[in-house]
Order: structure tokens, then sequence, then C-alpha cells
């Protein structure tokens, strides 16, 4: 595991930019196309206006990027919750990705059910496994965030899909939000080459230090079940979500 603590939020933006062209940059040396996933939220919000400015925009390949998401709000694309239309807003319509390589999670006419089996159905003809055999890789770069409770993707305490080792892709019911969600599982994520989460604000301190130096507890933090197979989990922090690592 690799942690970056940060200072400022320009700081945590830009350190983040950096480091994912350059993985693309150097990934794309050896293949053809670059995999990566997006996550809803304010922090990465900021990451993604800055990569579809100079200089990052110009250095990028666009081309070549396929993008997906780790999970869905069962929202309209139209409703402001989507994350999907927060990433298009703040970077898809910015730069020149063919509409071929967007790979969103379908909330329109849909049911919650139906919507994670057919993402399902595509991540599997996207990354078919060899015959015989598991799936060895899948996304180049997975972004996530963490709640102050210490959930990932749309993976909360206390659910089911926590311990999900089979499907990828699940809906699920919310009560305390009153509405549906569709979430990739650890079983897809902990394929891929390299994780990233990006973790910000005081009000994450607590939870990052139980995930990071507590006890093994997913059904509490569910961010524990998230550990590459062979790939790389990087934690990009700043100093107010940071301030409690020290204490325990």
């Amino acid at each position: 595991m690799n942690l970056h603590i940060l200072k400022s939020q320009e700081e945590f933006s830009r350190t983040v930019a950096d480091w994912i062209m350059e993985d693309i940059n150097l990934t794309l040396q050896d293949q053809d196309r670059y995999t990566l996933v997006l996550s809803g939220g304010n922090t990465p919000k900021a990451l993604y206006h800055l990569l579809s400015a100079e200089p990052y925009r110009s250095r990028i390949d666009w081309s070549k990027l396929h993008f997906f998401w780790g999970d869905e709000r069962g929202v309209p694309f139209s409703d402001e919750r989507n994350n999907a239309r927060m990433a298009y807003e703040n970077l898809l319509d910015l730069v020149p990705v063919p509409p071929s390589h967007i790979h969103k999670m379908e909330t329109e006419n849909i049911g919650p059910k139906a919507s994670a089996e057919g993402y399902e159905l595509i991540l599997k003809r996207y990354f078919p496994a060899t015959a015989g055999h598991k799936l060895e890789n899948s996304f180049d770069l997975v972004l996530l965030g963490m709640g102050e409770d210490g959930h990932v993707l749309s993976l909360f305490p206390g659910t089911p899909g926590v311990h999900e080792l089979e499907r990828w892709v699940i809906s699920l019911w919310l009560e305390s939000q009153d509405m549906s969600r569709i979430t990739l599982t650890q079983s897809i994520v902990n394929l891929s080459k390299k994780i990233a989460f990006l973790t910000t604000g005081s009000n994450k301190a607590h939870a990052l230090r139980e995930v990071l130096k507590g006890e093994y507890n997913p059904n509490q933090y569910p961010s524990q079940v998230i550990n590459p197979v062979k790939g790389e989990l990087h934690w990009f922090v700043d100093e107010a979500a940071a301030s409690m690592l020290k204490i325990y």
C-alpha cells in the first residue's frame, strides 16, 4: 500500500492529475488502450475539471481511453445526483473521447437489477476470460472515494454486497437514502492493475485510521475489502483526512 499525504486541495488535485497522466502515457507505450473507472463525489469532481484543462488535455491521448464507473445512483441522467452526469459535465464533454469508449451504467427506463446484470455483461464482453481460466487482470486504474462511514463504491456497512465474490456488479436498495444503487464489487475491482483512493477532509479521519490501522472489520469499514490481487493500491489523502493516523 502506498500512502500519499498532501497539503492543500490544489496540491492534492494536481498531484493526482500528474500521477494519472503519467500512468496513462506509460501504459499506452505497451498497449493500445487504457481503461479508467471513474468515481463520484466532490474530490473527483475537482480532479476531472483539472484533467479537462491544459496542460493535461493535450498531453493525454483521449482516443485510447475507455471509461467505466464504479457505482451509480438509481436516478436518471438528468438528475444532478447522477455520477455519470457529473463526469460528463466536468470531463467527458470537454475532451475528445469517442462516445463508444464511454461505458456508463444505465439508469433510464430500467430497473436496478437489470441495470446491474447489463453492466456485468458489458464488462465480461470487454474483459473476456480465457476458456477454462478466471480473469487475471481487469481495469488499468480504478478511482475510488471513501465515505465518512468507511463505505466504498456503493458497498455500505452491514450490506451483503461487501462480501460478494462471484458477481462483478450488483444492485441494492439503501433505505437511508430511499434509492437503489448499482455498484462494482471487490471481485472485479481487486483484479485492477492500480487502485487509487481519493480521500479528503477531517470528517474522513476516523474512518481512514480504522481502515488503514484498525483490525480487519469490513462489515463496519467496507473499504478494507479493496486489496488488489496483483496490482498496486494507492491512498491519496490530505492532511485533514490523515490527522488521526498517528493516534491509535
